[in-house]
């Protein structure tokens, strides 16, 4: 089946994805949109795990400073190469981070970060909620997994929807990226600052 150089470019819009990877994700899903999308999250997140294990100790370190001079964001984004690093798409990407961190404020980078017992807290305050709005007991362990997971968009770097495509979660951002320069690549810390914040 042929798809259209616009469904192509709205793909690529939504997903971040390189040319040739949407135009195939848009013929498996037989010109679905949709479907195209979770073909190609599905394909990033995979191309990630693989490269994973991998280890990636070049990189940048990316700095963004909001126009009014109050919040500071240093971001650093790990590569396998040099080469990469030097890569205006790398870059950007890590520049794209510094900006949605200043804008987002997350707390962690990933899921794995946030402290046990905090997310224990979160999902037992979830479930105290949902047993006072007189919810089944059978459902309230789903509800509070729906509810941890909308906390963990607040929260956590890889989880949020990016701020300049919110159909896009970083961590898909991620995948398309590490997906088309062929490397791990890696966030590996931030630290926000904002003006005033730190003081007594």
């Amino acid at each position: 089946m042929s798809v259209s150089t616009t469904e192509i470019q709205e793909l690529r819009k939504k997903t971040g994805a390189g040319m040739m990877d949407s135009k195939k994700a848009l013929v498996q899903a037989k010109g679905d949109l949709e479907k195209a999308v979770v073909i190609l999250r599905e394909k990033g997140l995979a191309d990630l795990s693989k490269r994973a294990g991998r280890e990636a100790k070049e990189g940048v370190v990316d700095a963004y400073i909001h126009a009014n001079g109050k919040i500071g964001v240093l971001v650093e984004v790990n590569s396998e190469t040099d080469f990469v690093a030097k890569n205006d798409k790398f870059k950007e990407f890590a520049h794209d981070l510094a900006l949605h961190i200043a804008a987002a404020d997350p707390k962690f980078v990933s899921i794995e970060d946030v402290p046990e017992d905090e997310i224990n807290k979160e999902k037992d305050f979830y479930k105290k909620q949902a047993k006072k709005e007189g919810k089944p007991e059978n459902i309230v362990d789903k509800i509070a997994e729906g509810k941890l997971a909308k906390y963990y968009e607040q929260i956590v770097l890889l989880e949020q929807p990016f701020v300049k495509n919110p159909d896009q979660k970083i961590k898909d951002y991620l995948g398309s990226i590490a997906g088309s320069l062929g490397e791990n690549i890696k966030i590996s810390r931030f630290v926000r600052l904002q003006l005033g914040l730190g003081q007594e």
